[in-house]
């Protein structure tokens, strides 16, 4: 779809929006914001399957998969999402249990006939995460409608460490006063965490999707593939536009789409809510329509 930004940072959001979370196949990925077409009411959710467009050993083990019905989908989602608000939790647990959020949250998004039997069984600790997981899934696939199939000329990589992300947000929050919850959902959204390395189609540039014209207001003479420059110039670009007090017009100027304000504020809801929320997020992978992207891939 065409870019939007008026003249803010994510001016070629809609591209990254596609890849983010872009997993369609049964239970393959959450579509954070995917413009997959709606999946034919099915039995089962595993239908289809998800390529994986590497070899490395993350892809050999395969992605995880969806409970195949409903009622196995709610126990899926109850157990990822306990385990990982667990501090109880091994943290190399978290990569698997994060992914299969992301596929279990994808899986239910694609259903929303399945919504009246998931929620019911869900416990009251786990339902919000699971219903804002889902909304924003569904407000973020309309963002990309229309995108080309072809798989992007991208570069997939780790990420820095969680904690050390977690500090940069919150460095920028100090200095800004935009809560970190916010920037890191917005970096969850623009590129994974900063997994996705290269431009966008209309030429927005590193973890936070600037504009280079944008940058040069608000990069603060920084790198803008920096991760730590890239967060503190999306926090004054916030705060330049409203935040914190008015969070919603902020991040309408970051990409003006309702959609993609709403799915930024269940995020950081989530987040704020509690911050292991976090943790679920960082692992979340890079989806091409039905491919898995895994870190080491490249277009």
């Amino acid at each position: 779809m065409t870019p939007h930004g008026r003249g803010g940072p994510t001016a070629a959001v809609a591209t990254l929006l596609l890849v983010l979370a872009a997993c369609r196949g049964g239970g393959d990925g959450a579509e954070v914001s995917s413009p997959a077409p709606p999946g034919q009411p099915a039995p089962q959710a595993a239908a289809t399957t998800t390529t994986v467009a590497t070899t490395t050993a993350a892809a050999a083990a395969g992605p995880p998969q969806a409970a195949a019905t409903p009622e196995e989908l709610a126990t899926q989602l109850t157990a990822v999402e306990t385990a990982i608000r667990n501090p109880a939790t091994p943290a190399a647990d978290l990569a698997r249990l994060g992914h299969t959020q992301q596929v279990a949250a994808g899986a239910l998004s694609r259903h929303p006939e399945w919504d009246a039997t998931v929620l019911p069984l869900l416990p009251a600790a786990v339902r919000p995460s699971v219903e804002a997981n889902v909304a924003a899934s569904r407000d973020l696939r309309v963002l990309s409608s229309g995108e080309p199939r072809g798989l992007p000329k991208w570069r997939i990589v780790a990420p820095p460490a969680a904690p050390d992300l977690l500090n940069e947000y919150k460095s920028a929050e100090a200095t800004t006063g935009v809560g970190w919850q916010y920037l890191a959902a917005i970096h969850l959204v623009e590129s994974r965490m900063g997994r996705i390395r290269g431009d966008s189609s209309a030429g927005a540039q590193g973890p936070m999707q600037f504009l280079p014209s944008t940058w040069a207001a608000y990069g603060g003479g920084g790198d803008i593939n920096s991760y730590h420059d890239s967060i503190l110039a999306a926090a004054r670009y916030l705060k330049a536009n409203g935040a914190p007090a008015n969070m919603d017009n902020a991040l309408f100027r970051y990409n003006p789409s309702n959609p993609y304000v709403r799915a930024i504020q269940a995020y950081a809801g989530q987040m704020k809510a509690d911050e292991r929320a976090y943790l679920g997020y960082y692992h979340w992978q890079v989806y091409y329509f039905e491919t898995w992207l895994p870190e080491g891939w490249v277009g």
